[in-house]
């Protein structure tokens, strides 16, 4: 059975472009009988900082009980992706770039030797097999824009770490275009699931 891991970036749960058609895309994805675990990025994520960095960098055998504390939820947060046959992500364009909290996710999920590790050809992602959509919205940037940072840069992470079969569903440039909402709900129902 498909398993999808949602993950909602918006910091706003009314009005919210992203929630409304990730809901749909989920809905649309799941209508097979897939199973779905969802992500609240605003209900918080740890950002990391200098004790996570010692501990993500301390061999595992050699941890501490607080260090391996401090690892708990970038360990909860990686077992999800990689339960996860379909990962559906609403991502907000905020300022020209990912909200904060998705940042401080990928900070928690892009762990060397977990879900990616170095060779002597560069790095390799370890979370190879997956699909990954991206329901992206904005008031003004144009997706994949010359002021658009989130979209290349969220594309990138995920390949970082071995999804590189990746969609976007884009709503963007609400605020000038008032079909682009409509648009996007098309494209979810153009989704193969």
């Amino acid at each position: 059975m498909t398993h999808i891991l949602r993950i909602d970036a918006s910091m706003r749960h009314d009005g919210s472009t992203t929630r409304t058609l990730t809901d749909a895309t989920v809905e649309k994805l799941a209508a097979s009988g897939a199973t779905v675990t969802t992500r609240d990025l605003a209900d918080g994520v740890q950002i990391i900082d200098q004790d996570w960095i010692g501990a993500n960098f301390t061999e595992p055998q050699d941890r501490t009980p607080q260090q391996v504390e401090r690892l708990t939820q970038s360990d909860t947060l990686i077992a999800e992706l990689q339960a996860a046959d379909i990962v559906v992500i609403g991502m907000p364009i905020y300022n020209f770039g990912i909200p904060a909290a998705l940042k401080a996710w990928i900070d928690q999920v892009a762990r060397a030797r977990v879900t990616f590790r170095y060779t002597e050809n560069g790095p390799q992602g370890l979370l190879t097999g997956k699909r990954a959509i991206i329901v992206a919205a904005s008031g003004g940037t144009g997706v994949d824009s010359d002021i658009d940072f989130a979209t290349p840069y969220l594309r990138h992470a995920l390949g970082f770490i071995g999804i590189h079969d990746v969609q976007v569903i884009a709503a963007d440039q609400q605020m000038m275009n008032a079909g682009a909402l409509d648009h996007a709900r098309q494209q979810v129902q153009d989704l193969a699931a």
